[in-house]
């Protein structure tokens, strides 16, 4: 395996060996690793910070089974680093609710007022840091979308798996759910070119501010964000 640097990120490149003389191919994946200060930074924050969170998370959790029922916890498969997918983690906000034929009713029907209260204060992205914990995300880095998305991207989108998913992005301090999908994604790969400590750290700390205005919440006019369909 070849090292070579891509920005902080690291590409490993694989070669194989094939034919009877052992000729190389050529190099067809590459993938990309977790730069070690970023990985040491998200467990100093998270250890003590979950630990400290968990009467909230059990406070959240308790009203939750109690307003919504069960499952308290959503889980859902999203793409990660490389575009593996992994196991994402939130407190539910939005109820059981389906038509006639059986299928889920729209977004801006199924989520309660106290499902709004939870994603306006952010807790409901809360369990989060136990995927942070196992390394399938950090703090910082594009947000985990969905896994049909995939086929979606342009070459230039696709790149916004080159690094961990984060709880916290610079998407989300720049408009959050309120501006495009297009406008996202060169965010999101803009923050995949000029990755650093230092601006994680500034990203957490505007986190904090929009959390506090309750700015980019939701997408004007709906619930949440419109469905990516590969032309928006």
């Amino acid at each position: 395996m070849i090292p070579i640097e891509h920005g902080v990120y690291e590409a490993v490149v694989v070669a194989k060996l094939s034919g009877f003389f052992g000729k190389i191919e050529p190099v067809t994946d590459l993938k990309y690793t977790v730069p070690i200060q970023k990985r040491v930074f998200d467990l100093v924050l998270t250890i003590p910070g979950f630990i400290l969170a968990l009467p909230l998370l059990g406070i959240v959790a308790l009203l939750v089974r109690l307003k919504l029922g069960a499952p308290v916890i959503f889980h859902q498969e999203r793409p990660g680093l490389n575009g593996e997918i992994f196991t994402l983690r939130k407190f539910r906000t939005m109820k059981n609710a389906y038509n006639r034929e059986g299928k889920p009713l729209p977004d801006e029907e199924r989520l309660t007022k106290f499902g709004r209260i939870l994603r306006a204060t952010s807790l409901d992205e809360l369990p989060e840091l136990i995927n942070v914990l196992r390394g399938e995300m950090s703090l910082v880095g594009p947000r985990p979308l969905l896994v049909s998305y995939l086929d979606l991207y342009n070459h230039q989108q696709k790149r916004r798996h080159h690094v961990l998913p984060g709880i916290t992005g610079w998407a989300q301090i720049n408009g959050r759910n309120a501006i495009s999908w297009q406008d996202k994604f060169e965010l999101d790969v803009w923050y995949v070119d000029h990755y650093s400590v230092w601006l994680d750290i500034q990203i957490l700390f505007h986190t904090i501010l929009k959390v506090i205005r309750r700015e980019g919440i939701s997408q004007p006019g709906g619930a949440t964000m419109e469905p990516f369909t590969g032309d928006n």
